[in-house]
């Protein structure tokens, strides 16, 4: 994944803001390890300390624009140590406090309320800075273009693509989305909330900037509404996120009613996207599709089926 000098050098990096000093670390291995290594992000930690290379050809100015956010919304979005990215081995790197993460062991313990009420308070937030556009539908599209660009095909991938194509082009990132002022995160599902402090009871924050903007803010919902639509995500967890959106005065949905209409466009990207990468995945692993990743690809069976709701300000 990623190369040994860029490992070393964002390891580095951490432990020398975490000891300023130069002095003796003992922080022990359990604070001092890599968190995540992918294609599009390389993370580690070193005790309070984390370092986060960002993905090959990330725009420095939209990462700087999305750094002075979270900077000015630090009780919604985990303010960075620094709002200016540094390059290491031609990669943008940013730094920022540890925060414990979700357990996924637990997951009675979800904080869908708290996930929710973070998310309308971003929603209500005017932008501090300028920012780019919300990069759900980006992603999305990218996700398809891995499933058709694999050298072997997948049986279940017209399914996929005929779902797709039933979208409005916004859903594809064929054209600006209707709502080019409301702040949105973008990825947001229970792998981006941290502990603020790292301690036990102290209050979530939203993590993981690289696809804040501005956008449609139901897309934000869309991911848990995707999975409530396909059998994924209890009832009750979805009413309970649902219900928290909008006491917390959340403008993705109405405040009473059937939020379906708002919901329905961004969940079936969402779920698209997920069949999307899934059979990917399986496909490089070779091997078949488990329970879920079938789940995922049978809803896109039944959306091809059937339109898509459209509200009249999203039909675009």
């Amino acid at each position: 994944m990623t190369t040994a000098p860029l490992l070393t050098a964002l390891t580095h990096k951490a432990g020398s803001v975490t000891h300023p000093r130069d002095t003796a670390c003992a922080c022990g291995t359990a604070t001092v390890t890599t968190l995540a290594d992918r294609p599009d992000a390389t993370v580690v930690r070193h005790a309070d300390t984390v370092a986060k290379a960002h993905a090959p050809g990330t725009d420095p100015a939209h990462l700087g624009a999305r750094l002075t956010t979270a900077s000015h919304l630090p009780g919604i979005l985990l303010p960075p140590l620094t709002e200016t990215p540094l390059t290491l081995h031609g990669r943008l790197v940013t730094l920022w406090p540890y925060g414990t993460p979700v357990d996924p062991d637990d997951p009675d313990a979800a904080p869908w309320e708290a996930a929710a009420t973070l998310l309308a308070r971003l929603h209500r937030s005017p932008a501090p800075t300028p920012v780019p556009p919300m990069r759900g539908p980006e992603k999305a599209a990218r996700a398809l273009a891995r499933l058709t660009a694999a050298a072997t095909p997948h049986p279940a991938t017209p399914t996929i693509l005929r779902a797709w194509s039933a979208l409005p082009a916004w859903a594809r990132a064929e054209a600006p989305m209707p709502d080019t002022t409301t702040l949105c995160h973008g990825d947001l599902h229970l792998g981006q909330l941290v502990r603020a402090d790292g301690t036990p009871g102290s209050p979530w924050r939203l993590i993981d900037v690289d696809d804040l903007g501005v956008g449609v803010p139901a897309w934000d919902l869309a991911r848990p509404a995707a999975w409530y639509a396909c059998g994924l995500l209890p009832p009750d967890e979805w009413t309970r996120f649902l219900d928290a959106y909008r006491a917390a005065g959340g403008p993705a949905v109405p405040p009473g009613g059937d939020p379906w209409p708002a919901l329905d466009v961004p969940a079936r990207a969402l779920t698209v996207q997920s069949a999307a990468q899934a059979v990917t995945k399986a496909l490089s692993a070779a091997r078949p599709l488990d329970e879920v990743e079938q789940s995922l690809v049978d809803a896109c069976a039944r959306m091809a089926a059937t339109p898509p709701e459209l509200p009249r300000n999203l039909a675009k």
